[in-house]
């Protein structure tokens, strides 16, 4: 009650009321920006709207197919079977790993790819300072028994040094009369600038060529190679190009070999993960490959000098 003895109860009606119609308010003109936009979707020819449905559905599909599909398809037909093997090359071979974990040698002996012995094979020895392969060994000492041109890689590391990761492979490795160079594999470059990594590259080819006599192998991909290694300084050494799922080459500087797939299927070679191992070509005969191996007089003054 106020002085007056009127009541303040009925007071919120007012209020009450004036919430309410700010609600219609609101609610009518909700329903005038629906009935506006209801009607210019009907003023939309149903052409147009069919047609930018069926462009999205086009987007998406080359989407899909061009990042997705189109770049993993090869790998999908080597991996189902139907991969293919590059024709005009007489000489292939593998390598392999602690990955390729179960090998039934007399069978790799006897086996073939697309029509063709195994020649050769490369084997993972070292990595980095500290890492050996499991494997090397019993890999090394097969393929020499099975008269199957070996050759060993080490996996380069460019978290440690170069000069040490060279006495390491070297102090593992003992290649002989008739085995293939030494291999570095190059497929990083960490935190280490262009410059840099070419620089820690070359110290270890000088440091293995100093010790067997023979220029090694370098071993990395495509990519890699164009943005990291493509300098003159490299071109003295047999490059091993690594370029899957594709018809045919599209490096065009030299080459000695080109591992081409890593889903190739060998009889004798299995594993959990899928019977894969990784399948490449020589750039030549079988003579070509014989002479590239290293020479009993390129061991005569072996040993590792400080430099």
């Amino acid at each position: 009650m106020n002085k007056h003895g009127t009541s303040f109860k009925n007071a919120p009606r007012s209020s009450a009321a004036g919430g309410t119609s700010s609600k219609n308010r609101r609610k009518n003109a909700s329903r005038r920006r629906n009935k506006k936009s209801t009607s210019l979707l009907r003023r939309v020819p149903i052409w147009l709207i069919i047609a930018g449905i069926l462009g999205a559905i086009a987007v998406y599909i080359f989407v899909l197919i061009t990042f997705f599909v189109d770049p993993f398809s090869f790998r999908w037909d080597a991996i189902y079977g139907k991969g293919v093997n590059p024709d005009g090359f007489e000489v292939r071979g593998i390598d392999i790993s602690r990955y390729q974990d179960n090998i039934d040698w007399t069978r790799l002996r006897n086996a073939n790819i697309n029509g063709q012995p195994i020649s050769f094979a490369f084997i993972k020895a070292t990595e980095g300072t500290d890492l050996i392969d499991p494997n090397f060994n019993e890999n090394f000492y097969q393929a020499k028994q099975n008269d199957i041109l070996r050759g060993a890689y080490h996996f380069f590391s460019p978290r440690t040094d170069a000069r040490q990761q060279a006495r390491f492979f070297l102090r593992q490795v003992h290649l002989e009369a008739g085995d293939l160079p030494p291999v570095l594999d190059v497929e990083t470059r960490g935190t280490l600038s262009k410059e840099k990594l070419q620089k820690a590259v070359k110290k270890w080819l000088d440091v293995v060529e100093q010790h067997y006599g023979v220029k090694p192998i370098i071993y990395t991909g495509y990519a890699f190679k164009m943005e990291n290694l493509n300098d003159t300084i490299f071109d003295q050494y047999p490059y091993w190009i690594a370029h899957y799922y594709v018809n045919e080459l599209q490096y065009k500087g030299p080459w000695a070999f080109w591992q081409y797939t890593d889903v190739g299927r060998i009889d004798g070679i299995g594993h959990p993960e899928g019977d894969f191992v990784d399948c490449n070509i020589f750039n030549g005969t079988r003579q070509q490959l014989l002479e590239l191996t290293i020479r009993d007089e390129q061991l005569d003054n072996i040993g590792l000098q400080e430099q």
